[in-house]
């Protein structure tokens, strides 16, 4: 079923996805690269691979399926092993009597399809799929091993008892590096590792107790518990992850810092290792950083309307400072990296300063801030300045030195993005004054202000209901609703004639896809400019809430409003974000 590449150019250029003259110029690359026409497209961001996918399906009269968040049955997934699977790039999602239909990134591989039709002794029906599907089905496997894990859990640990039984506090670094490398525990650990990247956690959490090691996951940013393991083997636990780290194996009365790597399935995770001794014993938190998790769109993290094109608008100046404000684990980071990924093009030198570089990017040079040898946020930003760049990026500005010199280098033709801890897109301009930083410096640098939080997005399976008149009086008593409302019928989310009790909300149900009915998660922001009316309120020393108010007047959404937004689209619940505003 080879794809005639004149049908596949015409039916891509009907898409409308893309134009003709891009066309010729992918496919002159295709050839002098021996690539396909499809690839260089993908490849240069002119098309979505799902999208190519669809197209070819359509070209070649089989059917395209997308996979991503559907549930399949486990019986069905079964029928093809993980590890064929995982090597061929197929999986099985639909059985009808004597039919097995099964997903595939290549429908010509007819050697992978005449063994699964031996193995199940059924007939095989090919379809097109992208590599979300296949990652999301593939993932489904690895939940299915949940059960697994839990009896090797309890299996290692019978057999980890009898090594850890009578181990001496005060061990040497030899006793502990051989308790770190015995069998049981490298099993224990390996499987807390994988069972926590498997559940999408982010962070975590190994507690000493009294007579237990209680092990947590934080997920979506909730913490739950995971495991309850003996208390005999938490010298083992932490010994092999401070060998993992290059910790100090025999230092236990002062906290350390640490990290490591792992590659999973093709996705290589980062994590950062703390101890901290406490009562019971050293308590061990892992922060696991994706590395190959960016790829992320403003769109995508939640970004819309007036907000939006504030961004883009920012992004086109040469100068100037785009801030990103939240507490810490609030998504910060992320946008700033889609920002740099937006902007990273031949022509521009794009330079960082981070603690910690949480994702590599290519073309970046990406400096890790260490300030026990001196290498801070501002001395790594001083050095960026010799460098010739065009972008800055500043992971964080914490003190007077590094917004001075991040504020300098806007000045002198930079476009700086940084990070501010502050609880409103308003608040970061009282807080770069409280730093030190002159207000004429201020509003003659500072562009826009992203403040924002990560609220959990409800599962598929949700339910709708209206709000009661006591239930709006509580919202009232928060939010404008007249001004609400307006926004809600001016981006077309709900009816011109709409009135408060006829707005839909949702509220989570418990499936299987989720227990809580939440997965996954994404950000609610608020986007101001300074625009000249907030430039004199801020060289006449206006308050917070003086430029927050002249903001929501010039069109800013607050983050609790474009809350309310993404629970009346269905996105999240009111609850969730009131929950993480209140925070």
């Amino acid at each position: 079923m080879q794809i005639n590449t004149d049908q596949l150019k015409r039916f891509i250029i009907e898409s409308g996805l893309v134009s003709a003259p891009e066309i010729d110029q992918a496919e002159k690359a295709a050839a002098a690269s021996s690539q396909k026409l499809g690839e260089v497209l993908v490849s240069s961001g002119k098309l979505k691979q799902a999208d190519l996918k669809r197209i070819e399906a359509y070209v070649l009269g089989i059917p395209f399926v997308f996979l991503a968040n559907e549930k399949i049955d486990l019986t069905v997934l079964s029928l093809i092993p993980e590890p064929i699977a995982r090597t061929n790039n197929i999986v099985a999602f639909k059985k009808n009597d004597d039919r097995l239909e099964v997903a595939m990134l290549d429908v010509d591989d007819l050697p992978t399809i005449d063994f699964v039709k031996k193995k199940t002794g059924l007939k095989i029906v090919p379809c097109l799929t992208d590599d979300i599907s296949i990652k999301s089905a593939l993932q489904q496997y690895k939940k299915s091993l949940k059960a697994e894990f839990e009896a090797l859990i309890q299996n290692e640990t019978a057999s980890a008892r009898t090594v850890t039984e009578g181990f001496s506090a005060d061990a040497s670094e030899k006793d502990l590096k051989a308790l770190a490398e015995d069998l049981p525990i490298v099993k224990i650990v390996d499987t807390l590792i994988a069972h926590a990247i498997t559940q999408g956690a982010s962070d975590i959490h190994i507690e000493p107790a009294e007579d237990s090691v209680i092990v947590r996951y934080r997920v979506d940013g909730i913490l739950h518990d995971a495991m309850t393991l003996p208390r005999e083997i938490a010298p083992g636990i932490t010994a092999r992850i401070k060998v993992l780290s290059g910790l100090k194996l025999d230092e236990k009365r002062l906290p350390q810092d640490g990290r490591f790597k792992i590659d999973t399935d093709g996705e290589r995770v980062s994590f950062r290792v703390s101890t901290l001794p406490t009562y019971y014993g050293e308590k061990t938190v892992l922060r696991l950083l994706r590395e190959n998790s960016h790829g992320y769109t403003l769109e995508g993290l939640g970004f819309h309307g007036e907000g939006l094109e504030r961004i883009h608008s920012a992004m086109k100046q040469r100068a100037g400072m785009i801030l990103a404000a939240g507490p810490t684990g609030s998504g910060k980071t992320t946008t700033l990296y889609t920002l740099l990924d937006i902007l990273n093009t031949p022509d521009v030198n794009i330079s960082t300063v981070e603690d910690p570089i949480e994702y590599q990017m290519p073309r970046i040079n990406q400096t890790q801030v260490k300030p026990e040898i001196g290498l801070t946020f501002a001395n790594g930003l001083r050095t960026l300045l010799r460098q010739d760049p065009d972008i800055i990026m500043v992971g964080e500005i914490r003190d007077g030195e590094t917004a001075g010199l991040a504020v300098n280098a806007s000045l002198t033709g930079h476009l700086v993005l940084s990070t501010i801890h502050t609880n409103s897109a308003a608040g970061a301009i009282p807080r770069m004054i409280d730093m030190g930083i002159e207000p004429f410096l201020i509003v003659s640098t500072v562009r826009t202000v992203v403040a924002q939080r990560l609220v959990r997005r409800l599962t598929k399976s949700k339910q709708r209901y209206t709000m009661s008149d006591v239930e709006l009086d509580a919202l009232g008593k928060l939010i404008d609703l007249g001004r609400m409302l307006e926004i809600l019928k001016r981006e077309k989310i709900v009816d011109p004639s709409a009135t408060w009790n006829t707005v839909p909300f949702y509220r989570p149900v418990k499936s299987e896809e989720s227990e809580d009915g939440y997965k996954g998660r994404m950000g609610i922001h608020e986007v101001f400019s300074v625009s000249l009316a907030i430039k004199d309120l801020i060289l006449k020393g206006g308050s917070q809430d003086a430029i927050n108010e002249q903001a929501k007047k010039e069109g800013m959404m607050t983050m609790l409003e474009d809350g309310i937004f993404l629970a009346a689209q269905g996105m999240t619940t009111t609850e969730e974000v009131l929950r993480v505003i209140s925070e």
